[in-house]
C-alpha cells in the first residue's frame, strides 16, 4: 500500500517550518535554542496533518526530550497510521557557527515499516545505486569491502572516494583507506547527508562508512531506499542501551540490518536546507517572508525533486 500523495506537501511544510525556526539562530552560537526553534515549529505543523502519526525516531526518549520524543503521537488522530522519523535540526553545530550543510529532515512510512532504533551509535556502510544487492558487509575488513566495491564499479581502489566522520574512533578505518590509496572526504558532522552523498549526482563519494548516530542511519536509509542505494547497519550499544533496545522490540542486538529491514514498503523523505549545503540551499530570510528549498523523495510515485517555496512570516 502506497502512502497518500496528499501527505507529501504537508511533510515538506513541516521540514520547511522547522528549518525556518532554526534559521533564526544561525551564527548565534546557541545550539539548544536553534534545536528548540526547529522542534517547536515542526511539531506544530505535524499536528495539523490528518493522520495517526507515531514518532519512531525522534529527539530521544520521553524522559530526555519534551517534544517529538520516541513514541509521541502526532497528527489529528484521524486518517492513515504513519510512522515518522525526524531530525528537526541535523547539524546543530553548523547552525550555531553559520557553517554549511545543516538541514531539517523527515521520513515517513506506513505503521510498522521503519526500524525504531534507540538514540545510540550505529555502525554503517552505504553505497550508491546500480550495484549488486547487499554488496558489502560490516563483518568484512575495510580492505575486502573496498576491493569488492572497486571490482563492482570496474575501477581501481585508488579511484574510489570514501566519506566518513572525522573522529578518533575511525583511526583504523582511515589507516586501511590510506594503505589502499582511497581518497578520503572527512566530514565534521552531518551523518545523514554524508550517507546520502553516495547517491547524490553532485557528489563524488562512492562509499560512506564508520560509526555515527542510529537515528541518522534510519533517516539515510529512507532516502537511499527511494533512490536504489544500499546501506547496512548494526547498533553499537552499552549495557544500559541494550535494555532500551529491548524495550523498543529489538531482540538480536548484534543483528546486521540491510536496507530492506530498516525501511519497508513505500516511504516519503524530505530534507529542507537551513544553511546552504551540498544537498540543498539554505533558508533565505526576507523582511516579511522566507524561502525554503527541500529535497523531496517519494518511493512509489518515483518523486525525486528539489522544490523552493515562499512563505509569509
Amino acid at each position: 500500500m502506497s502512502l497518500s500523495i496528499n501527505l507529501l506537501n504537508k511533510f515538506v511544510l513541516a521540514t520547511e517550518k522547522a528549518a525556518y525556526g532554526a534559521s533564526l539562530f544561525i551564527g548565534k552560537g546557541d545550539k539548544i535554542a536553534a534545536d528548540k526553534g526547529a522542534v517547536d515549529l515542526m511539531r506544530k505543523e505535524l499536528n495539523k496533518i490528518e493522520m495517526k502519526g507515531t514518532v519512531v525516531i525522534g529527539e530521544g526518549e520521553m524522559d530526555e526530550a519534551p517534544m517529538l520524543y520516541i513514541g509521541e503521537k502526532v497528527g489529528t488522530n484521524k486518517g492513515e497510521e504513519i510512522d515518522i522519523a525526524i531530525d528537526p535540526l541535523e547539524g546543530t553545530n553548523f547552525v550555531a557557527k553559520n557553517l554549511p550543510n545543516s538541514f531539517s529532515v523527515l521520513a515517513a512510512t506506513k505503521k510498522g515499516n521503519l526500524l525504531s532504533a534507540p538514540d545510540t551509535y550505529m555502525e554503517k556502510i552505504a553505497v550508491g545505486s546500480n550495484l549488486p544487492p547487499n554488496l558489502l558487509d560490516l563483518d568484512n575488513s575495510v580492505e575486502t569491502n573496498i576491493k569488492i566495491l572497486a571490482e563492482a564499479k570496474n575501477i581501481k581502489p585508488d579511484q574510489l572516494n570514501a566519506c566518513l566522520l572525522d573522529r578518533p574512533r575511525h583511526k583504523k578505518i582511515v589507516e586501511s583507506l590510506i594503505k589502499m590509496k582511497v581518497n578520503i572526504n572527512f566530514i565534521s558532522d552531518g551523518d545523514v547527508s554524508g550517507a546520502i552523498s553516495v547517491i547524490d549526482q553532485n557528489s563524488k563519494n562512492d562509499i560512506y562508512l564508520g560509526i555515527g548516530g542510529g537515528p541518522e542511519g534510519v533517516l539515510a536509509a529512507a532516502a537511499l531506499s527511494c533512490l536504489g542505494g544500499q546501506i547496512q547497519t548494526r547498533l553499537v550499544l552499552d549495557e544500559e542501551q541494550k535494555k532500551r533496545a529491548h524495550k523498543l522490540g529489538i531482540k538480536d542486538i548484534n543483528k546486521k540490518y540491510n536496507i530492506e529491514e530498516i525501511v519497508k514498503g513505500d516511504v516519503i523523505f524530505c530534507a529542507t536546507g537551513i544553511t546552504d549545503g551540498d544537498l540543498v540551499k539554505g533558508i533565505v530570510n526576507n523582511s516579511d517572508s522566507f524561502s525554503a528549498t527541500t529535497f523531496v523523495l517519494h518511493k512509489d510515485s518515483k518523486t525525486n525533486k528539489k522544490v523552493t517555496n515562499l512563505h509569509k512570516k
